[in-house]
């Protein structure tokens, strides 16, 4: 008989689907790393278990402690999964421009919620950044997380998402695409894929309010670039360690208008139900359509799930309020 011990060991060996109809201007093979099919749906499963067991083997987190994290709700449902198998309490801490569904999810798994507002400098302690630290400062037994700044985050992609990648396009690839959060994803495969092939491009999507691009462009940290988005999951406005310059060779911005109507045509038009991070990845590969040619094989990561989004970009009236359609 065949099957997995635990729900956590079906994380991972997600699948590359190829995109065909909103890549039909591009000259390349485009190929999206699926990864919703975690059982968490979506890629943060990877490193939420990378960082528990890590946490684990050094101490850090004991028998029956307390996770605590600041997330935008992927890295909880990971984190939350792993907790249940492992036998973990979890307090999140949220911000308020996240949407509902990634609040009632977390809950559902049996996760404490913790709502913060998002308009607030990093430094106010009313940020889900400080609240998520005085939490865990506070509560006996606890250990924060960190998403942000702990490398066993970076780690699980280049031990798991990198190689999958590279096997899978039997290494053919010479592009990766990916939204920047964290900067696990990008800089754990990233760097795995350059070992391999040091003339495979990384490039980065960022959203307008993040001040990623230009940091990566002019050393300098502009918070003149900083101000309150939309599109969720990526861009930040702080600098995390997670986030490896050197490997990016580029970024490109996408607004959050276009993020939110390509969310809703990869639903569409590919049949891809998606989050909102996807659409703001696709239409970022399309800015991106000079530096493709023929010969390329072009992956791009897909973090999470559609059913997150379903009161915001997958709702008419939602997109009408926003002004992203008539």
């Amino acid at each position: 008989m065949e099957y997995a011990q635990n729900i956590l060991e079906t994380i991972g060996n997600t699948p590359l689907v190829k995109i065909n109809k909103l890549t039909a201007e591009l000259p390349c093979l485009v190929l999206a790393k699926y990864e919703t099919f975690n059982p968490g749906n979506s890629v943060k499963d990877r490193m939420a278990v990378k960082m528990i067991e890590d946490a684990e083997a050094d101490g850090r987190l004991q028998p029956g402690g307390t996770i605590i994290e600041g997330t935008s709700g992927n890295t909880g449902m990971g984190l939350a999964l792993a907790a249940i198998v492992k036998g973990y309490k979890c307090v999140f801490v949220i911000s308020d421009k996240q949407s509902k569904e990634k609040m009632d999810i977390l809950r559902a798994v049996g996760a404490e919620v913790v709502v913060c507002p998002t308009d607030v400098e990093p430094t106010d302690p009313r940020s889900y950044y400080s609240v998520s630290k005085r939490l865990a400062e506070e509560t006996p037994n606890a250990w924060y997380v960190n998403q942000y700044d702990n490398p066993s985050n970076a780690a699980a992609h280049y031990e798991s998402t990198g190689p999958e990648i590279w096997k899978q396009t039997d290494g053919k690839v010479t592009h990766f695409v990916v939204g920047v959060g964290t900067g696990g994803t990008v800089s754990g495969v990233g760097k795995y894929l350059k070992e391999q092939n040091p003339n495979i491009k990384v490039w980065g999507i960022d959203t307008y309010g993040s001040v990623f691009k230009k940091y990566h462009e002019t050393g300098i940290f502009d918070e003149k670039e900083i101000y309150p988005y939309v599109t969720e999951g990526i861009g930040e406005d702080i600098l995390p360690e997670n986030v490896d310059f050197s490997i990016i060779d580029g970024f490109t911005k996408v607004t959050d208008k276009d993020a939110a109507i390509y969310t809703q045509r990869l639903a569409k038009e590919e049949g891809m139900f998606l989050g909102n991070s996807a659409g703001a990845a696709i239409k970022g590969l399309l800015q991106l359509k000079d530096k493709f040619t023929k010969e390329d094989v072009v992956v791009v990561l897909f973090h999470d799930h559609g059913s997150r989004y379903v009161g915001k970009m997958f709702n008419d009236d939602w997109m009408k309020k926003m002004g992203y359609i008539d």
